[in-house]
C-alpha cells in the first residue's frame, strides 16, 4: 500500500440516506444493521461500514466491520482463491509475534463491538484469533481501525496496492 493511502476512521456515527443507497448498490441488496461508514474509498464512496452487534430482529451479528466496495471485495476474493488464508493461518503457528499481533486485533475488535453492545461471546469475526477464515473481515478491520491493528488486513492491503485507481468506484454511481 502506498504511503498516501488514507486509512482509519472516516466518518462520525450515523449514515446518510445517500451512503445507504451507495452501499445497497455496492452489495446488490439492502444492507442490514448499518451504523456508520467506517472507511471511505479515496473516491469518496463508502468502502467499509460498521454494523450493529445485533440485526434489527435481535439476532446476534458479530461482524462489526463489513467490506462493501465491490471492486475491493473482488480483489480480496482473488487473494482468498490463491490460498492466502491457509498460508496466513499456517504462519500463526510458526510466528509467535504474528500470533500475538493477531490476538491483539481480536481483542481490539471485541472491545469495539462490546462498547456498542456486548454479545456475551468471545467470538469476533473472520476466524480471529486462531485462524484466518475470512480475509474480507481482516481488510475491513484494517481499513476501519487504521494501520497496525490487524496484521493480516494490513498485509493484504499492501499486496493489493492502490486498488481504487482507475476503477468504477472512482466515478459517481449511475
Amino acid at each position: 500500500m502506498s504511503p498516501s493511502t488514507p486509512r482509519g476512521p472516516a466518518s462520525a456515527p450515523g449514515i446518510s440516506e445517500e451512503d445507504l443507497a451507495a452501499v445497497a448498490a455496492q452489495l446488490g441488496r439492502v444492507p442490514r444493521a448499518v451504523r456508520a461508514v467506517a472507511y471511505r474509498c479515496p473516491c469518496g464512496h463508502p468502502a467499509v461500514v460498521q454494523t450493529a452487534p445485533r440485526l434489527e430482529d435481535g439476532t446476534p451479528f458479530p461482524t462489526l466491520y463489513y467490506l462493501t466496495c465491490s471492486r475491493l471485495n473482488s480483489w480480496v476474493s482473488r487473494l482468498e482463491a490463491e490460498g492466502r488464508m491457509r498460508e496466513m493461518t499456517e504462519r500463526l503457528a510458526e510466528d509467535p509475534e504474528l500470533a500475538a499481533a493477531y490476538q491483539r486485533a481480536h481483542e481490539s475488535y471485541l472491545a469495539e463491538r462490546n462498547a456498542i453492545e456486548p454479545l456475551g461471546t468471545d467470538v469476533s469475526a473472520g476466524g480471529m484469533p486462531s485462524r484466518v477464515k475470512c480475509l474480507h473481515v481482516c481488510v475491513a478491520h484494517a481499513l476501519a481501525a487504521g494501520p497496525g491493528v490487524n496484521p493480516f488486513g494490513d498485509e493484504a492491503l499492501a499486496e493489493l496496492g492502490e486498488w481504487w485507481q482507475a476503477s468504477a468506484c472512482s466515478r459517481p454511481p449511475a
